[in-house]
């Protein structure tokens, strides 16, 4: 009775008469129900475990520096890639700056190499040659002329030697002449390009090395998370490797929980097991098994075993926390005959764990269908089997459970049913 009269003076607050609220209590609810199933599967066994982040990243610094902000605050929410700190980068611009100048500097000469002798210098390197054979020519002259004279003893010995002397000078300069005006014209030989071409490419290594000392300086977030943890202040300096924050996953978190050896045996990866917190009795949580480890703990004989549970974050807030205790129930016990039902029937308010089921009252309608209301039945939850829960109470297999606008129900509130689900037995 208490609970109608809630439930009227809550219709009265939005301004609805009392006739009216009474014709929309009797309007039955439209609902989506399901099927109670029965199968033999093990009793839960409960054991307590702890909660841990999916992941913890420490993150630290991949250069040296001076941290010039930091922007982040322990417990803050964060996205992959988000910045957290930022060391200081005055230094590292410049670097940055004296590295582009020298590339630019070497791809220069290599474009000088690659396009070869411009046409004034093989013109200049040409008209040295025809000069040198012009030298040549005359100095050849000049020692012919001698040598007639010195058949005559016209011409001394050491005239005969300068001749001599000035015409083999001129031989030599107008090969060297031809050899540079060979060298001129044929442009850079391929190993002095290809000497260029390496000098610009490790310049280029040089500049994205600078490049990335920069990059380094903004510590980023490598995944969405919360900061769990700082470890230091603007204005520190810090080496390579000094770490800067501490990052967790907490849209998915992992249940630790030591299992006894008569029970891990029973057990397999990817089984499904019910999971509660005592701070959140009004929630229930399936997840499933994501490890167990094959080495037990010396002291107490147990098997660490894992349970992967989605989160929920609720306004920035994660609604499982790291380190929260958390009633695990594992299906290791002698096995028993009880009823399923799907894991939305249950209602939870605190302790209490309900379901509503379907009852038929009446022959009313014109078509002869039997009224339908909804009765409160209190159970108590065993283990998870896939999608459903294990009950106890006063429920047998073929009763109908409401699995779908189940949140405002009222014991004995009449219903539409516009939809029942069927189940396989596991």
């Amino acid at each position: 009775m208490n609970s109608f009269r809630v439930f009227y003076s809550a219709l009265l607050a939005v301004g609805l008469s009392i006739p009216a609220a009474i014709a929309l209590a009797q309007t039955p609810k439209p609902v989506v129900v399901a099927e109670v199933i029965e199968a033999e599967v093990k009793s839960d066994q409960r054991v307590v475990g702890t909660v841990h982040p999916l992941r913890t990243s420490t993150i630290g610094s991949a250069i040296d520096g001076r941290v010039a902000k930091y922007l982040v605050n322990a417990g803050d929410p964060v996205e992959e890639g988000q910045v957290l700190a930022q060391l200081r980068t005055k230094t590292l611009d410049l670097e940055l700056a004296v590295a582009k100048a020298e590339l630019e500097l070497y791809q220069q000469r290599l474009a000088e190499l690659k396009n070869g002798s411009r046409p004034e210098d093989i013109a200049e390197a040409e008209a040295n040659m025809l000069s040198a054979q012009a030298a040549l020519k005359n100095a050849d002259g000049k020692l012919q002329r001698i040598q007639s004279l010195a058949l005559r003893n016209a011409a001394s010995k050491e005239e005969l030697e300068d001749a001599k002397e000035l015409s083999d000078a001129a031989r030599f300069s107008l090969q060297a002449m031809k050899a540079l005006h060979t060298r001129i014209k044929g442009g850079p030989r391929t190993e002095t390009i290809a000497q260029a071409q390496a000098q610009v490419e490790l310049q280029q290594q040089r500049l994205n090395l600078a490049a990335d000392r920069i990059v380094k300086s903004a510590i980023v977030a490598p995944f969405d998370g919360f900061v769990s943890a700082e470890f230091i202040e603007v204005g520190a300096w810090i080496t390579r490797g000094d770490a800067i924050v501490e990052v967790i996953q907490l849209d998915e978190v992992e249940v630790l929980a030591p299992v006894t050896a008569e029970a891990v045996v029973h057990l397999r990866k990817d089984d499904v097991v019910r999971v509660e917190f005592p701070e959140l009795p009004d929630e229930l949580f399936t997840g499933e098994i994501e490890r167990i480890v094959p080495i037990s703990a010396t002291r107490t004989r147990t098997f660490p075993v894992r349970i992967r549970l989605k989160n929920r974050i609720q306004d920035g807030e994660p609604l499982l926390l790291a380190g929260m205790l958390a009633r695990v129930n594992f299906p290791a016990g002698k096995r028993e005959l009880l009823p399923l039902v799907p894991k939305d029937a249950l209602v939870l308010n605190g302790a209490d764990r309900s379901v509503f089921v379907i009852d038929k009252q009446g022959a009313g309608g014109e078509a002869g269908e039997p009224t339908r209301t909804v009765r409160k039945v209190s159970v108590d939850l065993g283990v998870a089997v896939d999608d459903r829960i294990q009950v106890r109470g006063e429920l047998k297999a073929g009763d109908l459970v409401v699995i779908g606008g189940n949140e405002r129900l009222l014991p004995n509130a009449e219903v539409e049913i516009v939809r029942e689900l069927k189940a396989n037995t596991p």
